[in-house]
């Protein structure tokens, strides 16, 4: 372990990405294989492989108090230095007290954090984790306190591990980034390197692959540069999610790969229905069935079918999000549809290096295989025929055969796994009728893809393209200031603000980007010199300062005092031209999604 921690001190002392790659496939070639299979996982920031699904559940609080008791150091000191440093890892380093090498392995560690992974309750982890660091150097005890929180901070993202395996192995990089993305285990694929057998690979069925990303355009006159003949889907206010589905089992994972499906119970089950193992690609939203259609300027769809209604805005479907348990009333408040734009493995067949119109092709092909209905979409008149998985409502015994397919609990509302309805855009003016029709219809905006595009996992190309425009900007004063981590240790950059409801400033939102470097370092000397009252690493300051904020929606929260808060909040620009009061008021805010939420 110690070996372990001075090389990761070598790669975060470089800047330099070829050397940090160097330093690392260096140390992993000196390695027996079994002990480099172990050190490529930790090297990526995490105690297992990524497939497993353990999870240390160790949250900062507890690794502050014990490090806080092992070192006896006070709330004040270990505030300090971690001001200094700005993660606990490094807070441990300093903090610990000096002790004689170990000969701690790292499959010793290991095996702690695997106790750990199954103890129950806080006691039984504190206790393991505290013998864990009672047996550690300082340098040790950085890097196990480093890996539990989940990032090692040392410059060595995973696509470096990547890089340092191919090079300690002499294997083409591709196929590295290939066979660890289809086994989720970076260890197993150091592994198949070392053998030379990295096309050996297989995908592992229900564990996430990278999802790909899209790069935003601010015109349809862009968008067209880069490709012709759009593929245009509306782009939805929800959640991104990918559906691994498997002889009736399903499961739902979300863009940061955590599982979800527990917070869509009815989802699978309409899922299950479909024949054959897959892999789809979609948007979890909000959906209103009921939502009349007719007055649409974009068309008169059957308003008795799943496609006729629409997705509600974010805010509706946040009330779904990170429960354990959801209650069949909030499904039924809260009715979710799944929006599938791509399938991304069919009945064993990995379909990321086919182009679109393909994977397109056999989306719809499976949609029709299950329990479907094929109906015309209100998105737009030119979009093709949606296919929609809606389970029936009656549930007479002598339905016995269309009960077994779709296998659903009585106890559950029935859920819509919906086609995304796909357009064809040949002019920048085709795209801003579509643009308008999805505004119309409450959506964000616009998915303009390349029908020859493969399915890059993580990247973001110019193959899918996003086209939205701001919902609005508010000036703010900034109420509270909080210090950085990473790049940004020992400088103020997590704005807190406010907008005014009479004479008072409420609270609605929390922002971090936009600013430069210098922008933030000045406001930090700014902030410093105007704070109101301390709370470790969190100032209120003096309300002087004015921000102009761009977010993409508003939604009702008990959050802020304001009762508001807005979703992906950034800074667009200092205001020192406007004084506090010339912010905007609460009454502003209330208009601002008034008018988003009438649509």
């Amino acid at each position: 372990m110690l070996r372990f921690a001075e090389t990761c001190d070598l790669i975060a002392a470089t800047t330099r990405k070829l050397e940090k790659t160097a330093i690392a496939s260096s140390y992993l070639r000196s390695l027996p294989l079994i002990e480099a299979q172990t050190a490529v996982i930790f090297l990526s920031g995490r105690p297992f492989p990524a497939y497993e699904e353990l999870t240390l559940q160790v949250g900062g609080a507890l690794l502050w108090r014990i490090i806080g008791e092992l070192s006896g150091k006070s709330e004040r000191e270990l505030t300090e230095i971690y001001r200094k440093h700005g993660d606990a890892g490094s807070v441990a380093a300093e903090a610990l007290p000096e002790r004689k090498e170990s000969n701690l392995s790292l499959a010793e560690v290991q095996g702690v954090f695997s106790g750990i992974a199954v103890a129950r309750g806080p006691a039984a982890k504190a206790g393991l984790l505290r013998q864990l660091l009672e047996r550690t150097t300082p340098l040790e005890a950085k890097y196990v306190v480093k890996t539990i929180s989940g990032d090692l901070r040392i410059g060595l993202k995973e696509s470096l591990v990547e890089d340092a395996i191919a090079r300690a192995f002499e294997v083409p990089l591709d196929l590295v980034k290939r066979a660890n993305m289809l086994l989720a285990d970076i260890g197993e694929t150091l592994r198949l390197a070392s053998f030379g057998k990295l096309g050996d690979a297989q995908l592992r069925l229900f564990h996430p692959v990278d999802f790909m990303l899209a790069s935003p355009v601010e015109s349809s006159e862009e968008a067209l540069g880069y490709f012709h003949d759009a593929s245009v889907e509306h782009k939805y206010d929800g959640i991104r999610a990918q559906a691994h589905m498997s002889r009736g089992e399903v499961r739902i994972f979300s863009r940061t790969r955590d599982e979800i499906t527990q917070s869509f119970p009815e989802l699978p089950q309409a899922l299950a229905s479909l024949p054959n193992d897959a892999i789809l690609d979609g948007e979890i939203v909000a959906w209103n069935a009921a939502w009349n259609t007719t007055s649409n300027r974009s068309g008169n769809p059957d308003t008795n079918s799943p496609s006729a209604g629409r997705a509600l805005p974010f805010s509706a479907l946040q009330q779904r999000l990170g429960r354990k348990k959801v209650s069949a009333r909030l499904m039924q408040e809260v009715p979710v549809a799944y929006i599938v734009f791509d399938v991304l493995y069919l009945d064993g067949e990995l379909l990321l290096d086919r182009p679109l119109r393909e994977r397109a092709n056999l989306l719809n092909q499976l949609l029709n295989a299950g329990a479907t209905t094929a109906v015309a979409d209100a998105a737009s008149p030119s979009a093709r025929p949606v296919h929609a998985i809606h389970p029936p409502a009656n549930r007479s015994s002598g339905a016995g055969a269309r009960q077994a397919l779709f296998g659903f609990a009585t106890e559950l509302p029935p859920a819509t796994v919906l086609r995304a309805p796909v357009a064809t855009a040949h002019t920048a003016e085709d795209i801003e009728t579509l643009f308008t029709a999805a505004r119309d219809r409450g959506n964000e905006g616009l998915m303009i893809k390349d029908l020859d595009s493969f399915y890059t996992p993580g990247r973001r190309g110019k193959s899918w393209l996003k086209m939205k425009r701001e919902l609005a900007t508010l000036d703010v004063v900034v109420t509270a200031v909080e210090y950085g981590h990473g790049k940004r240790i020992g400088v103020l950059s997590d704005y807190t603000f406010a907008v005014w409801d009479g004479d008072r400033l409420l609270n609605i939102g929390k922002a971090y980007s936009g600013l430069t470097d210098v922008e933030i370092a000045e406001m930090t000397s700014w902030f410093l010199a105007h704070k109101i009252e301390e709370h470790g690493l969190r100032l209120e300051v003096e309300p002087k300062v004015v921000l102009e904020v761009a977010f993409n929606n508003m939604m009702r929260s008990t959050r802020h005092e304001s009762g508001y808060a807005l979703r992906f909040p950034r800074i667009v620009r200092l205001r020192p031209d406007k004084l506090p009061q010339d912010a905007d008021t609460l009454e502003r805010v209330k208009e601002i999604y008034a008018r988003e939420h009438s649509a």
